[in-house]
């Protein structure tokens, strides 16, 4: 099962996350695994007004959010995705940043941008963009991303919201 993109015009920031994890898809909600930080991790560093729930994903469109998956094949781990799941994630997400205009579009894992563009990225600003739309790498909120601790999960969500605050 494959989960919806939440998506409108010129929203603040398009999440995009790798591909959708096994309680996800059972859920239909991005990010839905209790271990997994996102939604805290939205709310805390000021993405948010309040702490969403996974099943209140079409809620965050009214705080500039919008979410999307580099693949949408389901799978246990990241691990288990192909280079023929990302085939069209290029495109796509061109088209997002061409049609819809968000301000960015932050890739949350590495994993993400490097299946989408077949780069290696650092976290942060990134030089290449999508039809003039800035990209930003966060580290994966993936409980199986625990080599980084929450606080430096943190910091770069609210790296990210500052240097949305200068892309004006």
């Amino acid at each position: 099962m494959s989960l919806p993109d939440i998506l409108a015009p010129n929203l603040q920031v398009v999440f995009c996350g790798i591909n959708p994890g096994r309680v996800s898809a059972a859920a239909g909600a991005h990010f839905a695994n209790p271990r997994n930080d996102f939604w805290r991790l939205l709310h805390v560093a000021g993405f948010t007004s309040r702490l969403y729930a996974p099943d209140e994903q079409f809620e965050v469109l009214k705080e500039g959010i919008g979410l999307t998956n580099a693949a949408y094949r389901t799978t246990r781990g990241s691990g288990d995705l192909r280079r023929a799941d990302f085939v069209d994630s290029a495109r796509r997400l061109f088209e997002i940043a061409r049609d819809l205009s968000p301000r960015a579009i932050a890739f949350v894992g590495k994993e993400a941008y490097r299946g989408t563009f077949a780069e290696r990225p650092e976290l942060g600003p990134q030089r290449r963009t999508l039809a003039e739309i800035a990209l930003f790498v966060l580290p994966s909120t993936s409980p199986a991303n625990a080599a980084v601790p929450y606080v430096d999960r943190l910091r770069w969500f609210r790296a990210l919201h500052e240097w949305l605050d200068q892309l004006l």
